[in-house]
């Protein structure tokens, strides 16, 4: 680089830009938090368009070609992504259609039967190891027998009254957050829905406005690094939806047939759930099993266990083979580098985190994975380093 005096005002203000960023730390990360809040709606939408434009691209096909006329182009648009967020909204619905009301009957079953098993296990714990005793020498005191004569009703009327007193005041302010937080998250999601419609109805201008913006601002060089970034972006996250998609449906159709096959309880159901949980990578399959798990205990225990035993065996079947040739394959990325990806979004936004964590780390392997071979390339060559030769435009 030639020492020029832009080149030095342009190193000075970007050390004086550092130095600001860092001494103003707490005052720019707040600031950026609440950026981040008050856009969330935005974000929203624009994660439901993207997701939605998979399926609406392939309805606008399918209804493109039948209906070839340019007037019918917005009709089709228009149609085409209603039928994809029908068909989102259809499949969540039968998932909790199919599991909410079984796991809300196997949660009245165990509250029905913890106390046939409360009964017995505190009269063993009381005859071989006098429970009231070692209370009574912790100073829990004598317990009160509610059915004998010995209970101070007044001291315990005031008890009652004190605790509803000081309690319900604790449950109203926790009932009014809660109704203030719900509130919050309906109207982010109304927003982001109208948000994503309009992206969705609108995505080739928008996308024409971006290039006309980068092209009068930009060099060229620049504009189609920035492009070939986001189009790698784009298809590993594309990919990685799909493959992940695809792999939730092999894994519920294959825990469901086992479940049938081995006589389990509610094998519909502990299918399509787990195939709906395996959507969250390599984690996503065990939230779904240990639900299962809990629903058939409450008919049969050894049936349980058996079925824990099962889900690993299936697990490790899907890690090794289906999850490689589906996912793996169809992202690029090496199965140490996708537990590394989950590992760390996970422990930096949680299940979002994960979700996004494992197409990002696809998308920098793949372009390290260019531009290293780019470079072994020229130092093979005996040639410097030249940009490579990037297309300007932009995948749909």
């Amino acid at each position: 680089m030639k020492l020029t005096f832009k080149n030095c005002a342009m190193v000075v203000l970007t050390l004086f830009a550092l130095y600001l960023l860092t001494y103003y730390w707490s005052g720019v990360s707040s600031f950026a938090l609440a950026l981040a809040a008050s856009a969330a709606s935005l974000i929203l939408g624009a994660v439901i368009a993207y997701v939605v434009n998979i399926p609406m691209s392939c309805y606008e096909r399918f209804l493109g070609a039948l209906l070839d006329k340019p007037a019918m182009h917005r009709p089709v648009r228009a149609l085409s992504m209603l039928l994809a967020i029908a068909s989102v909204l259809a499949i969540a619905f039968f998932v909790v259609q199919l599991v909410v009301p079984e796991l809300y009957r196997c949660v009245l079953v165990l509250i029905q039967e913890i106390p046939s098993y409360i009964k017995p296990a505190w009269d063993y714990l009381n005859q071989n190891f006098d429970i009231e005793a070692l209370l009574q020498s912790a100073g829990a005191g004598v317990m009160p027998d509610i059915l004998g004569e010995d209970v101070n009703w007044q001291e315990l009327a005031s008890r009652i009254v004190t605790f509803l007193i000081t309690g319900l005041g604790g449950v109203t302010s926790a009932l009014l957050a809660f109704i203030n937080a719900s509130f919050s998250v309906i109207v982010s999601l109304i927003l982001g829905i109208i948000f994503s419609v309009y992206l969705l109805m609108g995505k080739e201008r928008i996308g024409s406005q971006i290039t006309r913006v980068m092209d009068a601002y930009l060099s060229k060089r620049v504009t189609g690094r920035v492009f070939h970034i986001l189009d790698v972006l784009n298809d590993s996250f594309h990919r990685f939806i799909v493959g992940q998609c695809t792999e939730a449906i092999i894994l519920g159709v294959l825990c469901t047939l086992g479940m049938s096959l081995l006589k389990f309880p509610y094998a519909a159901m502990t299918g399509a759930l787990i195939g709906f949980t395996a959507l969250i990578p390599i984690a996503g399959a065990y939230i779904g099993a240990g639900v299962g798990a809990f629903m058939i205990f409450t008919e049969d225990p050894i049936k349980a266990l058996l079925f824990l035993v099962f889900i690993v065996l299936l697990q490790q079947f899907e890690g090794n083979v289906i999850y490689p040739k589906v996912v793996g394959a169809s992202i690029g990325l090496p199965g140490i580098w996708v537990l590394t990806a989950v590992t760390i979004g996970g422990g930096l936004a949680g299940i979002p985190g994960m979700l996004i964590a494992v197409p990002l780390f696809a998308a920098l392997y793949r372009l390290l994975g260019d531009s290293v071979r780019r470079r072994e390339a020229l130092a093979a060559a005996g040639s410097s380093p030249a940009p490579p030769d990037i297309k300007t435009e932009k995948k749909e």
